[in-house]
């Protein structure tokens, strides 16, 4: 099975490039072409080994709930071109990110089982069990790190150090628990319930925009809704779809990210493993098995999605 490891195109116009831990994103002026690579990261560490699919079916189920809540919330896409390509707004995004939470669980849970009861400023009540409902969602934001891991911050802290102003703030409050809600309800068309998500935002031309993948496995925290009180009564661990299994394998392996670890070998039954759990995400999350491709001529066919794309935003902008 081939997968998309890297791309390295030069186009004309293009003002720039950024390669992250998955995406490798073009720049051509105030417009970004965002590629869903097969690359995988977890513990913050990219993994040495692409996975088949996995950008395609991140970037299709992303482009499906950005088209679904674009109604309550602005976001960036103009377009997406090809199954592993997104066009859009280039915005600049905020130095944090909106993790909201209805129930208690991963991070959350942790620190709630370390005795902590005040979670980036938000007061959690006593008597929770891991994975229970809270009163009401809440959001714990965290600073985006560019080097190392994000770290929880408090509402009070992010205004009162500015990093974003009071009414852009309020806004993505109200942003983050519209988008919460509407995931809530589309998980549940799908047997699932949304456990916690997180959100990124940034502005174009003074605009608030939703930025970035959302409510994909990578970003968000799933359970079955099909025997979820039962489990919970029952002191049991819940059934989760998210990639907390790619991270489950890399502990029981010696791996956490941590200096002098490392990452355990990905042989061919493993990357094939995670790839087809990533199809099962996918038909899970869309109702839909994930359609074959070709990959005989994948960078070529990417490469001519995106040059098609930002010839006719240009054309279009020519003709206003």
């Amino acid at each position: 099975m081939q997968a998309i490891k890297e791309t390295n195109f030069k186009f004309s116009g293009q003002t720039g490039f950024y390669k992250g831990k998955v995406r490798d994103v073009y720049y051509f002026g105030d417009r970004m072409a965002m590629v869903a690579s097969d690359r995988i990261s977890a513990f913050d560490v990219i993994l040495p080994r692409a996975i088949p699919d996995k950008g395609r079916v991140l970037n299709q189920i992303a482009a499906f709930n950005l088209n679904a809540t674009k109604h309550l919330v602005p976001n960036w896409v103009m377009s997406t071109p090809d199954p592993n390509v997104t066009i859009g707004f280039k915005c600049e995004p905020f130095a944090v990110e909106m993790v909201v939470r209805g129930y208690l669980a991963g991070h959350a849970w942790r620190e709630y089982k370390a005795g902590k009861r005040l979670l980036c400023g938000v007061a959690l009540p006593e008597g929770l069990a891991e994975n229970d409902k809270l009163p009401q969602p809440i959001i714990t934001p965290t600073t985006k790190a560019h080097v190392g891991h994000d770290e929880d911050i408090s509402r009070e802290e992010i205004l009162s150090r500015g990093i974003v102003s009071e009414s852009d703030y309020k806004t993505l409050e109200e942003y983050t628990f519209k988008l919460f809600q509407k995931g809530t309800e589309l998980a549940a068309e799908r047997g699932l319930i949304l456990v916690d998500t997180k959100y990124e935002f940034g502005k174009h031309q003074g605009k608030i925009y939703l930025i970035d993948e959302v409510h994909t496995p990578d970003s968000s925290r799933y359970f079955y809704a099909d025997g979820y009180e039962a489990r919970q009564k029952a002191g049991e661990p819940q059934k989760q779809l998210s990639k907390e299994f790619v991270r489950q394998w890399l502990i029981e392996n010696g791996f956490q990210g941590k200096d002098g670890q490392q990452i355990p070998e990905m042989t061919d039954e493993i990357v094939n493993s995670i790839s087809a759990r990533y199809k099962e995400l996918y038909q899970q999350v869309r109702g839909e098995a994930l359609a074959p491709v070709d990959y005989s001529s994948i960078n070529q066919r990417i490469e001519q999605s995106i040059l098609n794309s930002i010839n006719s935003v240009n054309l279009e902008s020519q003709e206003i």
